[in-house]
């Protein structure tokens, strides 16, 4: 029996955060914002939504940054059109939320599919990207060494499962019923996470009438775009680089990307370069390591 759809206003969870809707590249999307200072906008992973990144908001404000966690398009209480879950056009979405947000600039944190976004900034959208973080994420131009070298490091696991969305309908029903949210997150995540209640609120929260279909469509893109025009015109905008600071952080546990992916960026990172390993951590750090993932954050946004 299918299960009942949820309403959007599970994802609105209460805190110290506002919670607002915001107008930007044709479409409304739903920030939690808090705090006040320097930007810096926060992209969530799959199959998540803002907040994945309630903890950062909470360390961020208090060092004195405003904290912007985003639902991307598609997901949570964000527009959800029938086109546009390319990175390009995620792209674009984050810098014409940066504008709409009465700013020039942001410091951009992406996490696992958003760190492709993060990446693609500074390249696509120079003017809004004051330095770039991704979180458990190679670069876009790296994505077929990575895959080689998962395969080699955990099998053919989390890879298969990667591939696997790329069928129709199936994916989208493993997320909508049964346990499907639950698999993802526990085949990527370190010991002791996810909780119940974690579980409980991905569950929820993919339920949301079209995320699961949007949320799916992200990955299909970046696989099929590799023999395409308008992934060869994407690959053509990185593959200079970017002078903008990075940082990346990776727990050091992730099954979905390796080490050694993360200082071969460095290729494209002309500007300062930073990697930090979190020791017991997985996929999810700013979830299983909250205080470490927003120290290591907070430390590193006061050199800039």
């Amino acid at each position: 029996m299918a299960r009942a759809a949820t309403d959007v206003s599970a994802v609105l969870v209460e805190g110290p955060w506002r919670h607002r809707l915001v107008a930007a590249h044709g479409a409304r999307f739903h920030v939690a914002e808090l705090g006040s200072g320097p930007l810096v906008l926060l992209l969530h992973d799959f199959p998540q939504f803002w907040w994945a990144w309630r903890a950062q908001l909470e360390g961020l404000a208090a060092a004195g940054y405003r904290a912007v966690a985003m639902d991307l398009r598609g997901y949570g209480a964000s527009d959800k059109p029938p086109r546009g879950y390319d990175t390009p056009t995620s792209a674009a979405d984050v810098a014409a939320l940066v504008r709409s947000l009465g700013e020039r600039e942001a410091v951009v944190v992406g996490h696992g599919v958003s760190g492709r976004t993060a990446w693609a900034l500074p390249s696509l959208h120079p003017a809004e990207a004051r330095a770039v973080v991704t979180v458990g994420a190679a670069h876009p131009l790296l994505s077929r060494s990575v895959l080689r070298e998962r395969v080699s490091r955990t099998g053919a696991g989390v890879t298969g499962a990667a591939l696997r969305r790329q069928v129709p309908v199936l994916p989208e029903r493993s997320l909508l019923r049964g346990d499907g949210v639950e698999q993802v997150l526990r085949s990527r995540s370190g010991p002791g996470w996810p909780t119940a209640e974690d579980v409980r609120r991905y569950t929820e929260a993919v339920r949301v009438p079209f995320v699961a279909h949007s949320a799916l469509e992200q990955h299909r893109w970046a696989v099929r775009s590799a023999v395409r025009a308008d992934g060869r015109r994407f690959a053509a905008a990185l593959r200079p680089g970017t002078d903008v600071p990075v940082l990346q952080v990776r727990g050091q546990l992730d099954p979905t990307v390796g080490r050694a992916a993360l200082d071969a960026a460095a290729r494209y990172a002309h500007g300062p370069h930073l990697v930090v390993e979190v020791p017991g951590a997985g996929h999810y750090v700013p979830e299983e390591a909250p205080e470490r993932m927003t120290a290591v954050l907070t430390s590193w946004l006061a050199r800039l």
